[in-house]
C-alpha cells in the first residue's frame, strides 16, 4: 500500500526529461526538511488525513490528505481517466521512504516507464529500470545525510543552487559519494532566483553540466 497524496497529468518541467507528458504519483511523508520545499503538506504522514482515492484525485488544492492504494488500484486509476502519458513520476514528500518495486513491476508491466525523485537520503528500492533522480538535500533540518548508495544508483543527479556555498557543499559531497560516470549532473537553481541562475547557468557552462530551470514553474502549470 502506498500514500497518495496526489495523482495528475502535465509535462515535467525538471531535469533530463522536461517536456515529456507525464503521469506524477506524490506521496505522503519526508522527514528530510528542506526550508525551500514547495510541498510542506506532504511532510506529516496522520492517519486522520486518511480519504478516499477519488477525494485525493479531485482535490483542487494542495493539502494534507493522502489514500492508501495498491499498484493495482494506481494502475486502474490511470486506465479509468484515460491518462495518455506514458512516463510516471513518482515524488513527494519523499517517496524512497518506501518500497517501491511492487509498484514499478505492475506499472512497467502495463508499459510505463518509471522515474524516482528522491533526496538520496533513504535507501532506494526501484526495478532496474527505474530511472533515478537524486536531488541531494545537505544539512537540511531533518539532520539525514546523503547515501553514497544513492549517488551511485542515480542515473541523474539534480542539485538546488542559491549561492556559492551550495556549490561547495556539492563538490564535497561529489568527492565523498562519488556517483556512476554515466550519471547527469544537473544545477537547479532555487526558486528561479536571477542570482542563483545566473550561478548555475556558469557553473554548468565550466563543468560541461545541465542546467534544470523548473519550466513547469515559468508556464505556471503544476
Amino acid at each position: 500500500m502506498y500514500p497518495i497524496n496526489e495523482v495528475f497529468q502535465t509535462i515535467q518541467g525538471e531535469g533530463v526529461f522536461t517536456g515529456a507528458p507525464a503521469l506524477f504519483i506524490r506521496l505522503q511523508g519526508c522527514p528530510v526538511g528542506c526550508p525551500w520545499c514547495d510541498t510542506q503538506h506532504t511532510w506529516e504522514h496522520k492517519p486522520e488525513d486518511e480519504v478516499s482515492i477519488t477525494a485525493v484525485v479531485e482535490k483542487q488544492a494542495a493539502s494534507s490528505t493522502w489514500a492508501n492504494v495498491t499498484p493495482q488500484q494506481i494502475l486502474k486509476l490511470f486506465e479509468q481517466r484515460g491518462y495518455t502519458a506514458r512516463h510516471v513520476v513518482i515524488t513527494g514528500g519523499e517517496p524512497a521512504m518506501y518500497d517501491l518495486r511492487p509498484l514499478g513491476q505492475v506499472l512497467e508491466q502495463a508499459g510505463y516507464q518509471l522515474q524516482i525523485e528522491t533526496s538520496g537520503t533513504f535507501e532506494i528500492r526501484t526495478t532496474n529500470k527505474t530511472w533515478v533522480t537524486v536531488s541531494p538535500k545537505l544539512d537540511m533540518p531533518g539532520g539525514y545525510l546523503v547515501r553514497p548508495d544513492c549517488m551511485k544508483r542515480a542515473n541523474e543527479i539534480k542539485y538546488p543552487v542559491a549561492m556559492q556555498k551550495h556549490i561547495d557543499q556539492f563538490d564535497k559531497l561529489l568527492r565523498s559519494c562519488p556517483p556512476s560516470p554515466e550519471a547527469i549532473i544537473a544545477l537547479q537553481p532555487i526558486s528561479q532566483r536571477p542570482r542563483a541562475t545566473a550561478l548555475a547557468m556558469r557553473v554548468c557552462i565550466e563543468r560541461n553540466w545541465r542546467l534544470s530551470v523548473q519550466l513547469h514553474k515559468y508556464l505556471n502549470i503544476e
